[in-house]
């Protein structure tokens, strides 16, 4: 049996008993759902190494192929399976420490995150330096053993939640842009850390502030050494673009599927500047999926910008074609001021061409890494 079908097999096993009623909990502008459950599926998952495909199998992986690990994206995103909440650690974090980290390191974080016992959130972007991450400010200094982490982190996905963050931070006094950065591995349930919901259009509070007041972690808990932390980070953004993203585009198919099915419904497919913004819709997503492919490999480099500049663009003028498919029953909400599936769409979109790297900034690094213009 190939793994997909293993795969396939698996999950409508297991979504069909305890788990029936986590299909589809969660995801973007919905992370508020079922959080419990989702957590419970995703220790589940560890329990019968569903988790961390591609990782080598002395840390609990299956040494997977590419292709066997997009074949899983594949599956689990067709099962309609809850989003997960220990992306972060498999798709950034544990990677990382597979390829940065000492093997302690490695014995340390890396089981609990295949297992879903320990969840991380990302501390990259400040007020001063989002998209611009060579400027952070937040500084550590080490004393008695332990870093001491002075600073503010913003935009921090499912910070409230999480047990670990990775942070980008100042180690050398008087260092400029990419010098004198270290990346820090820290507990988020200690003194000296407070964290800020930020209410998003939504009505929802996926990302949070995060404020560092004296807060501490050990001395040893640094991937690379001081001082290098901006290759790290770098190879932390590569696999943020990874196989992952092949299950994302079966999500995009699913929210495509109902924009259409609202165009029908509402008699805007009769239009034809509608139905030919739907047909490009549909023509862009294939070549998404066509490019994913061509460029997926163990260790992304700079060119998985563009797999990420495309997405967010395309899935920002999938929300808007959402909207105009619904004519003026898009504008407003049901009684509870709840929102609809599209509207949903509309609203958290308008921030996929910001996060992990701005639109801006990804055509930057294709320009200057892939296609070696000057800056």
């Amino acid at each position: 049996m190939s793994l997909r079908e293993e795969a396939r097999t698996w999950l409508e096993d297991s979504l069909s008993g305890e788990f029936a009623g986590a299909r589809g909990l969660g995801g973007p502008g919905r992370e508020h759902e079922g959080h419990e459950v989702r957590l419970a599926w995703e220790r589940h998952l560890g329990r019968h190494r569903w988790t961390c495909l591609g990782w080598p199998e002395r840390f609990g992986g299956r040494a997977a192929s590419i292709d066997d690990q997009v074949a899983f994206h594949e599956e689990y995103a067709r099962a309609d399976a809850p989003a997960r909440v220990g992306l972060i650690g498999e798709g950034l974090i544990g990677p990382t420490i597979l390829q940065c980290g000492t093997d302690e390191q490695k014995h340390r974080f890396l089981p609990p995150i295949r297992r879903g016992e320990e969840l991380w959130c990302q501390g990259y972007s400040e007020p001063e330096a989002g998209s611009d991450l060579a400027n952070v400010r937040t500084r550590a200094r080490l004393e008695g053993g332990e870093w001491v982490i002075t600073g503010q982190k913003v935009w921090t996905s499912l910070a409230h939640l999480a047990d670990w963050c990775f942070v980008l931070c100042r180690t050398e006094e008087g260092s400029r842009r990419h010098h004198g950065l270290s990346y820090l591995l820290v507990p988020m349930r200690r003194p000296g850390i407070e964290v800020r919901p930020i209410v998003q259009l939504t009505g929802t509070s996926e990302f949070n502030e995060v404020f560092f007041d004296g807060a501490r972690t050990a001395a040893g808990n640094i991937l690379g050494a001081p001082g290098d932390g901006w290759r790290v980070a770098m190879t932390t953004l590569g696999h943020e673009r990874g196989v992952s993203t092949l299950g994302q585009q079966i999500g995009f198919r699913r929210e495509l599927a109902k924009v259409v099915e609202t165009a029908k419904r509402t008699g805007a497919a009769e239009d034809p500047v509608l139905r030919d913004r739907i047909v490009r819709a549909w023509l862009e997503l294939e070549i998404m999926r066509l490019n994913a492919l061509r460029t997926l490999r163990p260790d992304p480099g700079p060119e998985a910008s563009i797999a990420k500049l495309y997405w967010s663009e395309w899935h920002r003028r999938l929300g808007e074609l959402a909207q105009a498919v619904q004519g003026r029953s898009g504008l407003v909400t049901d009684g509870d001021g709840g929102l609809g599936e599209l509207q949903r769409l509309y609203l958290f979109s308008r921030a996929d061409t910001i996060y992990a790297g701005s639109s801006e900034i990804q055509r930057n690094i294709i320009a200057e890494r892939t296609l070696g213009l000057p800056r």
